[in-house]
């Protein structure tokens, strides 16, 4: 069984926030097999599919993304889906607008909701994908930025780094990650 994690914080108000980018991913994963998210155990919404025969959870945590491992560890321990098995996705500050990039495994590079998942799982052997969200052009702080909505400039880019994203996911149903790497992260 695989996991694939949109992070995000909950509720109306942050919903089309540039921090909620992982979510807009599950949503658009979900849309498009027509399955919906409606457990809410684990201190997350979730769905438990089949997609080319592979056993998939989808999962947004809905504990504010400071608390993301609060959700994410529980599930992996009921499921007992190994870390190798988990695919986070996220928003990313380093990164253009809509621009994707996959990894095997690393630290938490400042983000709060990656340190507190690898602060609940004890490891960093996680795959993760992350999406662009680029920097405030102005002097306006992170927090503000990121719990903002995406400017109209950016939403084009924004929207192809959604589907792109959603793309790596189900290509990482049928493939080995190494390889799901080398063809999106080019």
């Amino acid at each position: 069984m695989k996991c694939v994690v949109g992070l995000g914080n909950p509720g109306r108000k942050y919903s089309k926030t540039r921090h909620n980018i992982g979510f807009m991913v599950i949503d658009e994963l979900a849309g498009r097999h027509r399955w919906k998210l409606k457990k809410d155990k684990f201190k997350g919404r979730s769905t438990v599919e089949t997609s080319d025969g592979e056993k998939v959870i989808l999962l947004k945590p809905q504990t504010f993304m400071n608390l993301s491992g609060e959700s994410v560890r529980p599930v992996m321990d009921f499921y007992q889906i190994a870390p190798e098995n988990v695919l986070v996705i996220y928003d990313d500050l380093d990164l253009p607008a809509g621009k994707i990039r996959l990894r095997q495994k690393g630290g938490h590079g400042g983000h709060n909701g990656i340190r507190s998942i690898i602060d609940h799982l004890g490891t960093k052997e996680f795959k993760r994908l992350r999406i662009g969200i680029g920097r405030p052009a102005a002097a306006i702080p992170v927090v503000d930025y990121v719990l903002q909505s995406f400017s109209s400039e950016q939403q084009d880019d924004v929207e192809s780094g959604i589907k792109k994203s959603a793309d790596a996911c189900e290509t990482w149903l049928q493939k080995p990650f190494a390889e799901v790497m080398n063809e999106f992260n080019s």
